[in-house]
């Protein structure tokens, strides 16, 4: 079923190239509408009957975000360029072909991308999604009285996915207050206002279906689940309670067709306030980075591991010359603290982490030999984490735009090996993570699986199969045919490739 589920952002994106086939709007239109009406939810229940005073007094406080972006060409031939990919998902999604292009319209493309926003402040400073306005060259904001008005970018972080906007205007703007998501309960009526698809400033009505989701999109995935239709072009709108203050930021989809099914994401306000005063006093955020890859312990590992709790995060790989090296922390070891903070879960070590300042100073608590042991570790930040993203290992860096799969890699120690009970005689790599969104995950591949041959030939640890990828991306192939075994089992996984 996951295979038939995507998540989609919910910015829409209008290549300049593909709108003068217009006979394509009233389908994607006609789609949209329908799925709406059958996720509309029955039986809401509003102060006096009606939701208007509240929109009333916060849909002036809506606007449109609408960014022009340059379409860079990325290969030789540019059809594999990330605005190109975000085009093809976009009008595949509504069942429209995505038309190939000339070279010319390749190179001179400019694309715009359409989500809203919410004033906070009556001198103009907008709150929206970071995806909404990322690799944008030009800014625009439209009021709800139809005044368009150029923007300037304050900040914006990727990881929290926000971003904050300053308008000049000539008079004091209509403004929504933050609201505390921490009240938020189960069933609690909230009220989605954005611009979905361009059609203008729209409001849907529903409730909290679940809090705490974790899309896997970075460490601060807390998401408020709502069944309030959400559509692409609702990014970084206000998801309003029935006081009408700001509970919420509208971020995301799931949905097997592009449109919305009543499954819906927003960013807890109680998340985003503090994120977004840091990004209007100082335009970015550099965030804590420890060198790490970490999975979940489950109660077999912490069964072998002498762990009497199955909380904490296991280490699968530790990056060479990161603060994690730097500190002695092992593939094998299980994190339980981050200074006085408990961690139970993987989501935990990320968060502590990323919430740190480059330089800070902490202990960390490992599991490590059957008892616990501390070790102090200085926080690296964004540089660190781009040089080690970019390290193939032999300290040469790789093209930022080499072929992906999908899937992060740890070499089989012997704690691995003991941890997975592989026999000595067992060479390759262990899948220590699977990216959701990439092509691997699609294929099947699983956290633990080891591989052990790519495109028939063997390899013996992470390093080889990192540099056969890369090979057979350079050699021109679309796809990468793995050897791998799971379970004492060993099978053939044809896995295509994707944009880095």
């Amino acid at each position: 079923m996951s295979s038939l589920l995507r998540k989609h952002r919910t910015a829409a994106l209008v290549g300049a190239a593909i709108i003068v086939g217009a006979g394509a709007l009233p389908f994607a239109f006609s789609t949209s509408a329908t799925v709406a009406a059958a996720a509309e939810p029955a039986g809401i229940i509003a102060p006096g009957g009606s939701f208007a005073p509240i929109v009333d007094a916060d849909k002036p406080a809506v606007v449109t975000v609408t960014t022009t972006m340059k379409a860079t060409d990325t290969s030789a031939d540019g059809s594999n360029s990330p605005m190109d990919e975000q085009f093809r998902q976009f009008f595949e999604n509504q069942g429209i072909p995505f038309p190939k292009q000339t070279p010319h319209q390749q190179q001179s493309q400019r694309a715009m991308a359409l989500g809203s926003g919410f004033i906070i402040s009556p001198d103009g400073v907008i709150v929206t999604n970071n995806h909404v306005i990322q690799n944008a060259v030009d800014i625009k904001v439209t009021l709800d009285d139809g005044t368009e008005l150029p923007a300037k970018l304050l900040g914006a972080d990727a990881k929290s996915d926000l971003a904050v906007l300053k308008i000049q205007a000539p008079k004091p703007l209509a403004t929504i207050a933050w609201g505390d998501s921490d009240k938020l309960k189960l069933g609690d009526q909230i009220l989605a206002i954005g611009n979905p698809f361009g059609i203008g400033t729209t409001v849907t009505a529903g409730i909290v279906s679940a809090r705490g989701r974790d899309l896997h999109s970075g460490p601060y995935d807390d998401f408020i689940q709502i069944d309030a239709p959400i559509n692409h072009g609702n990014s970084g709108g206000p998801l309003v309670d029935r006081e009408g203050n700001v509970v919420g930021i509208n971020t995301a989809i799931y949905s097997p067709n592009g449109g919305s099914v009543g499954v819906g994401f927003a960013i807890p306000s109680d998340e985003a306030k503090a994120i977004v005063a840091k990004l209007e006093k100082n335009g970015s955020i550099d965030h804590g980075y420890l060198g790490v890859a970490i999975q979940p312990v489950t109660s077999d590992v912490a069964n072998a591991m002498g762990l009497s709790q199955t909380q904490g995060a296991l280490v699968a790989s530790v990056n060479d010359d990161t603060p994690a090296a730097r500190a002695g922390i092992k593939s094998g070891d299980i994190v339980t603290a981050v200074g006085n903070e408990a961690v139970k879960t993987p989501k935990d070590l990320s968060r502590l982490v990323a919430d740190l300042a480059p330089g800070d100073k902490r202990s960390v608590t490992l599991w490590r030999d059957g008892k616990s042991m501390d070790v102090n570790v200085t926080i690296g930040g964004n540089d660190d984490s781009k040089q080690a993203a970019n390290d193939n290992g032999d300290g040469k860096v790789q093209p930022s735009n080499q072929p992906s799969i999908g899937v992060g890699l740890a070499n089989l120690t012997p704690d691995v090996r003991e941890q997975l009970n592989l026999p000595h005689g067992v060479e390759g790599a262990v899948v220590a993570s699977v990216n959701p969104d990439k092509s691997a995950a699609a294929a099947g591949i699983q956290t633990g699986d080891i591989i052990v041959s790519v495109n028939d030939q063997p390899v013996r640890n992470a390093h080889e199969v990192q540099t056969a990828v890369a090979k057979a991306g350079k050699d021109g192939r679309k796809s990468v045919l793995l050897l791998i075994e799971r379970d004492g089992n060993k099978t053939f996984v044809a896995v295509p490739f994707s944009a880095a």
